[in-house]
Protein backbone atom coordinates (compact mmCIF):
# COMPACT_ATOMS: atom_id res chain seq x y z
CA UNK A 1 0.00 0.00 0.00
CA UNK A 2 1.02 3.45 -0.98
CA UNK A 3 0.03 5.53 2.25
CA UNK A 4 2.70 5.99 5.13
CA UNK A 5 1.74 4.66 8.43
CA UNK A 6 2.43 8.01 10.58
CA UNK A 7 0.02 9.52 8.03
CA UNK A 8 -3.01 7.10 8.71
CA UNK A 9 -1.66 7.36 12.41
CA UNK A 10 -2.35 10.76 12.14
CA UNK A 11 -5.50 10.54 10.90
CA UNK A 12 -6.30 7.58 13.37
CA UNK A 13 -5.58 10.44 16.26
CA UNK A 14 -7.29 13.05 14.68
CA UNK A 15 -10.14 11.13 13.42
CA UNK A 16 -10.76 10.00 9.95
CA UNK A 17 -13.24 11.61 7.69
CA UNK A 18 -16.95 10.53 7.79
CA UNK A 19 -16.99 9.30 4.25
CA UNK A 20 -15.98 6.34 1.91
CA UNK A 21 -12.68 7.17 1.87
CA UNK A 22 -12.39 7.85 6.05
CA UNK A 23 -13.58 4.02 5.99
CA UNK A 24 -11.20 3.09 3.72
CA UNK A 25 -8.02 4.61 5.26
CA UNK A 26 -9.11 3.05 8.28
CA UNK A 27 -9.29 -0.20 6.48
CA UNK A 28 -5.33 0.75 5.60
CA UNK A 29 -4.68 1.17 9.00
CA UNK A 30 -5.69 -2.03 10.25
CA UNK A 31 -4.24 -3.68 7.72
CA UNK A 32 -1.19 -2.33 7.79
CA UNK A 33 -0.91 -2.96 11.73
CA UNK A 34 -2.05 -5.95 11.54
CA UNK A 35 0.64 -7.16 8.94
CA UNK A 36 -1.98 -7.95 6.09
CA UNK A 37 -0.67 -6.22 3.20
CA UNK A 38 0.41 -8.99 1.71
CA UNK A 39 -3.01 -9.88 0.78
CA UNK A 40 -3.30 -6.41 -0.83
CA UNK A 41 -0.36 -6.61 -3.11
CA UNK A 42 -1.45 -8.97 -5.53
CA UNK A 43 -4.95 -6.70 -6.49
CA UNK A 44 -2.08 -3.41 -6.85
CA UNK A 45 0.78 -4.96 -8.86
CA UNK A 46 0.51 -4.52 -12.95
CA UNK A 47 -1.42 -7.13 -14.69
CA UNK A 48 0.83 -9.19 -16.43
CA UNK A 49 1.15 -10.43 -20.35
CA UNK A 50 -0.68 -13.32 -19.97
CA UNK A 51 -3.20 -12.18 -17.46
CA UNK A 52 -6.53 -11.87 -18.77
CA UNK A 53 -8.49 -9.00 -18.19
CA UNK A 54 -12.39 -7.98 -18.27
CA UNK A 55 -13.24 -5.35 -21.06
Amino acid sequence: MQLPEPYLLWFAKKGFPENRLGTLMALALLIKSEGLEHLIDPLTRPAGPNSKTVQ
